[in-house]
């Protein structure tokens, strides 16, 4: 297992999990520069200083939030790709888990999407910079596996021939773009904006719309 995720799994792993989903909340609503540690602690019924026992500084939680859904959607993408053989089936599946959102996975996106400028920038304090290291890491081999799975399906004749690492780019780029306007409650809802953007993403990779038919049950 991880460092990172041996610290969300630690001692006070429930209040400290309490204090991610507020700090996500806060951060995807009113944004990080915008939230003061205090509002935090306010959300979550302790003192500011209490705050501290869990994590170094608000960096620090933001680091943490970010490594957190890096590695939820590195997780679900494996998962995903692992259990359906036929690759444009398999990149039609991760694309609708994709919009499976809750409002504070949306909050999240949010905020790794706002904020991904700040991991190419060293901390001093230990721990947010190793919070920091674990969500680049985290970042390449979410890369590397939609790279690795691309690569496969082109080798397969699945889709065409392209270079895998600067369509996975392309793909994971159109997707980030959406959480940069896309609000819970605005004139558009979820399922709208994933439709479309599934539309496009597939068609980006070369996926024609007809493979992607229902299956025929057996007779």
């Amino acid at each position: 297992m991880n460092s990172g995720q041996d610290r969300r799994d630690g001692s006070g792993g429930g209040k400290r999990q309490e204090i991610l989903a507020a700090a996500t909340d806060r951060f995807g609503r009113d944004g990080y520069e915008h939230t003061k540690w205090a509002d935090i602690a306010h959300d979550v019924g302790v003192g500011p200083t209490a705050l501290y026992h869990y994590f170094e500084s608000k960096q620090h939680c933001l680091f943490e939030i970010m490594d957190e859904a890096i590695e939820d959607f590195r997780s679900s993408f494996v998962a995903i790709t692992t259990e359906e053989r036929d690759p444009a089936r398999a990149l039609a599946a991760v694309m609708a888990d994709s919009f499976e959102l809750s409002e504070q996975e949306v909050h999240r996106n949010r905020v790794l999407v706002a904020e991904q400028g700040r991991l190419s920038h060293p901390s001093s304090a230990r721990p947010e910079e190793e919070a920091r290291q674990a969500a680049r890491a985290r970042t390449r081999d979410l890369e590397f596996a939609w790279a690795s799975f691309l690569d496969s399906a082109m080798r397969a004749g699945a889709i065409p021939q392209s270079d895998a690492r600067l369509l996975t780019r392309a793909v994971l780029g159109l997707y980030n773009s959406i959480w940069h306007w896309y609000r819970p409650n605005g004139i558009v809802g979820l399922a709208q904006v994933g439709d479309h953007f599934t539309g496009l993403a597939l068609a980006m990779v070369g996926v024609p719309p007809q493979t992607l038919a229902p299956r025929q049950s057996a007779a």
